[in-house]
Formats: structure tokens, C-alpha cells, sequence
């Protein structure tokens, strides 16, 4: 079992007001680890000692997102945090038509070969847009085929879905050599519709977990965009299902 951790971008509203209170709460559920999207009013400095004195670790981050033009400071932000991994993402319109998906892997393929002489892997997360299909091809597939060797993916197979379009498990085992990070959702596969407590909706969680490869899957984060209930009961229950079925490992 993967160590969990929890994207904070799902408890975004409360960590406005109150971040290392925020961070308490996921401790004390139980969470091993965290991933920032973000760092309100702390420094990356003190995000990382708040997170290590309650016990956990900073899994990977969402910021700063690697450009071309910023390197350095990803660079940077990596070693205060103690992480070897940098993150990066692009919108819809990186991914609609074959000449667009070619110069974004292009950017990309340019990035990762910079960062990875700095000792830096990069990943890039997804939302549904990159698994429509483009060309009697799904995006991420032309975009596989040109980013190059040395771009990992953090996969979020909620997304991955594409609203129901495609099987997440079998999305996941196409890429599983290159998938260091796991994001987990539930929720009902509808477009726009509320998210769920992990176990609750209609994804397959446990055919995810088992189409990563264990040699290369460092963590399983669980992320919640938006749910029809309070956010924090959300990601409790989420944790409890995890750990209660065996597909993650906590610290309780």
C-alpha cells in the first residue's frame, strides 16, 4: 500500500482563514502526507515545518507550476520543500487540435529536460480535456507519443474519465510506467455535476489502485474540487474508506 495524502486545494475556503488549523485537521484524520496548491499566509519555509511538526510530509506541490520562464524559482521552491518532483497543467485549449497538443509537448518535453539536470522530475496533472479525443486519437495519447522521455504524470482518473467516456482503471494501466502520483475522486461522472466522498460515487477506486505500477506509484492524494456536503466531514471519509478497504496506508 501507497501512503495517502491530500491535495488542499479540496479545503481551499477554510486554509483562507485559518491554513495551519487546515492542516491540523488533516493530521489528526490521519493523512501521511499533503500537497499544497498554495501557501496563504505562510512561506514555503513555514508550510513545510507545519506540515513536519505534525507528523507528516510534503508529498509534491501545485505551486509554483513550472513555465518556461520560471525554472529557476521551481527549482528553488523544490529544495525548501524537500521534494524532487514539480508540477505543471494547461487549459482545454493546449489540448483541442493536433498542432496545439504537438507545441504544448513541445513546452513541456523543454521544461522536463531542464528540470531533470537540476535532479527535478516533472509531472503534469490532468483534467478531462486531455482525454477527449482529438483526431480519432485521445489527446493524451498524441501528446504521450511527442512529450518526450522525461515528463511523468500525476494522474487524476476521475478526470481521466471524461465524464463516463472513457474507463479510468484503463486509462491509469496505459500510463502506470510514468505515474509517480495518483489523485483520487468520486463522484457521479456527470459534467458539472458535485463530487463525493471517496467510496460514495461511481468509480472503481480499488481497479485504479491495482492498474498503477507499485515500483513506480509514490503516493495516492485524494482530491475533492466541490461536494454537496461540509468538505472537511468529505475528506474524513474519504481517508476512513481508504484506509478501512486497504488501498492506501495512513498513520491511524
Amino acid at each position: 500500500m501507497k501512503p495517502i495524502a491530500l491535495q488542499l486545494y479540496t479545503l481551499r475556503e477554510a486554509a483562507k482563514t485559518d491554513f495551519v488549523g487546515v492542516l491540523k485537521k488533516v493530521a489528526a484524520m490521519g493523512y501521511k502526507g499533503v500537497e499544497p496548491a498554495g501557501f496563504h499566509n505562510l512561506s514555503i519555509a513555514e508550510f513545510r515545518k507545519a506540515v513536519e511538526d505534525l507528523g507528516m510530509k510534503v508529498c509534491s506541490s501545485h505551486g509554483p507550476g513550472a513555465n518556461p520562464n520560471n525554472l529557476q524559482e521551481v527549482i528553488d521552491a523544490a529544495g525548501i520543500l524537500g521534494i524532487d518532483l514539480a508540477c505543471c497543467g494547461y487549459g482545454p485549449a493546449q489540448f483541442d487540435t493536433r498542432d496545439h497538443i504537438r507545441q504544448t509537448a513541445e513546452t513541456v518535453a523543454g521544461m522536463a529536460e531542464k528540470l531533470h539536470q537540476a535532479g527535478i522530475t516533472l509531472f503534469q496533472h490532468n483534467h478531462y480535456w486531455e482525454f477527449a479525443q482529438v483526431d480519432g486519437r485521445l489527446a493524451y495519447d498524441w501528446y504521450v507519443q511527442d512529450c518526450g522521455p522525461y515528463v511523468t504524470f500525476e494522474m487524476d482518473a476521475y478526470w481521466s474519465a471524461n465524464h463516463g467516456a472513457n474507463d479510468p482503471a484503463a486509462m491509469t494501466e496505459k500510463l502506470a510506467d510514468r505515474i509517480p502520483l495518483l489523485h483520487v475522486k468520486d463522484g457521479p461522472l456527470q459534467k458539472d455535476k458535485a463530487m463525493m466522498p471517496l467510496g460514495t460515487g461511481k468509480m472503481n477506486i480499488p481497479a485504479v489502485i491495482r492498474a498503477c505500477n507499485e515500483k513506480v506509484l509514490r503516493w495516492v492524494i485524494v482530491e475533492l474540487d466541490h461536494c454537496e456536503m461540509d468538505m472537511v466531514e468529505a475528506v474524513a471519509k474519504s481517508y476512513t474508506y481508504m484506509i478501512r478497504n486497504g488501498l492506501a496506508q495512513g498513520n491511524r
